[in-house]
């Protein structure tokens, strides 16, 4: 990736089809064809909305093994999907290849660039299985209750053995979201999603495996996916096109070319995780209620989050193919379009959740649960301070995403680490803690529980979303070249 001069902004030569999601009026008049991007994002929302399902299904069923599980799961639930992004980060760069190489009609090296995202998950294995074994020592750094920590660690080991399987499903969806087939994306992730919930039910229940058995489902499920990914990449038409049959052979070039994009596009939202996973041991800090709510209105809130990332995707997908077609400022115009979009959804979603609180809550506590009437009257107040975060969620999630399928990627990672790290968790640790019940008692400390750390993820957004959109309004992308 270099910076150097921008192109003109008119089609590459040899463009032989319209701009993606472009339409020309009968007077010559070009605008933006909403059709088109509704019809790439709308199956990309069902999957994300799907992955959504997933983590609620989780959710669900270790909620009716206990409130210590799920205060297990919350402790390390995003510890697991930092560690994922930070080391499985080749997967998520295969898209903004791929979507450029679709636009410039280069279409061997789209399905080349899929290969190297796969020979790059399978290289994260030994990494993952460190990590997975020094699993006991990291999680008592943060001093959670000891059978909290028995319940996290259950989930830890499976969980990291099976993470390669997730890169390199990252690596073939991102292949089928650069070319626009999000169809079978979500056809690869209901078939996840399904399997994940039925296994979750023999695995934890019927054979009695309880949070280990979460993480096989998991696991086995990301597997079958994965091969159905793996068959349909193979298929003859994509054989045709894409010479998906010919471009397996590793080539440590192009995967040094995926590493400098992938890493700091994985340790940007690792960033983010591990702000996020800090979040919450410090919920499950404060004990079992708050750290068992929060994991539950973390779900709840993916269900606006989930979609919107679908419709962020579509304009990673949209903003790569014009700069690939050699058209820059179509490219901006599909990514501001496509920002307003995302931004609007979650707003919208974000404020009918709130409502729905106190219906919804209760569907995730067991009725004998001695905690449960605790966990549903905060979780009904966190929901509305939720609510208040979606909107700029939506901002920084649309603006980050056109700069990724702009390949611009390293100082959206500078931001996300100085927000996170430099804010986020500090803020979340002073107005979450009283004197003397947080990890550093050099920190100033107000003691207003789960509503103090969740008003502290409200503000970390806002900063987030306005630097993110300020980077993309800068258009410093324009000068990228992958």
């Amino acid at each position: 990736m270099s910076d150097t001069p921008a192109a003109s902004a008119g089609p590459a030569p040899g463009c032989d089809r319209a701009l993606p999601a472009q339409r020309v009026g009968a007077d010559g008049s070009v605008r933006i064809d909403y059709r088109a991007i509704a019809a790439l994002a709308l199956p990309l929302m069902v999957n994300s909305s799907l992955q959504a399902v997933i983590n609620l299904t989780d959710t669900w069923f270790v909620g009716h093994i206990s409130t210590t599980a799920m205060a297990g799961m919350a402790a390390i639930f995003w510890l697991v999907f930092f560690f994922v992004m930070l080391v499985g980060g080749i997967g998520l760069g295969v898209q903004t290849f791929v979507a450029q190489y679709e636009g410039s009609r280069r279409r061997w090296r789209a399905g080349h660039a899929t290969w190297v995202g796969l020979w790059g998950a399978a290289a994260t294995l030994p990494l993952f299985a460190l990590l997975g074994w020094y699993g006991g020592p990291l999680l008592r750094v943060f001093g959670l209750d000891p059978q909290v920590e028995a319940h996290a660690l259950e989930y830890w080991w499976p969980r990291m053995l099976g993470a390669p399987l997730g890169v390199a499903l990252w690596a073939l969806l991102g292949f089928f979201n650069g070319v626009a087939r999000p169809r079978v994306t979500v056809m690869t992730t209901a078939i996840v999603g399904v399997v994940n919930a039925v296994l979750n039910q023999v695995f934890i229940f019927e054979l009695g495996w309880g949070m280990a058995g979460a993480a096989w489902a998991t696991n086995v499920s990301m597997l079958l996916g994965l091969l159905f990914a793996l068959f349909v990449f193979l298929r003859d038409d994509l054989r045709r096109t894409y010479r998906t049959h010919l471009t397996w052979r590793p080539d440590a070039a192009n995967l040094w070319r995926e590493f400098k994009l992938g890493l700091p596009m994985g340790a940007m939202y690792a960033a983010d995780l591990f702000g996020m996973a800090l979040f919450a041991l410090m919920q499950v800090r404060l004990g079992q209620v708050d750290g068992a709510t929060t994991q539950i209105v973390v779900m709840l809130t993916s269900i606006a989050y989930m979609p919107g990332v679908g419709i962020a995707l579509a304009g990673t997908t949209l903003v790569g193919q014009a700069i690939g077609a050699g058209d820059r400022d179509w490219a901006r115009r599909l990514g501001n379009s496509v920002i307003a979009v995302t931004t609007g959804y979650m707003g919208a979603v974000g404020v009918l959740l709130a409502l729905l609180g106190p219906w919804v809550m209760p569907l995730f506590v067991s009725a004998t649960d001695p905690q449960a009437t605790e966990v549903v009257a905060l979780g009904i107040v966190l929901l509305w301070i939720a609510a208040g975060y979606q909107l700029f969620d939506g901002l920084q999630l649309g603006s980050g995403f056109a700069l990724r399928g702009a390949g611009d990627v390293r100082v959206p990672a500078m931001i996300f680490f100085g927000l996170a790290w430099g804010v986020f968790v500090p803020l979340a640790h002073m107005l979450s803690f009283a004197p003397g019940e947080g990890w550093f008692d050099g920190l100033p400390q107000f003691g207003y529980g789960a509503v103090g750390g969740w008003f502290a993820l409200l503000i970390y957004v806002v900063l987030l979303a306005g630097a993110m959109h300020l980077r993309w309004r800068a258009s410093a992308w324009q000068r990228i070249r992958l």
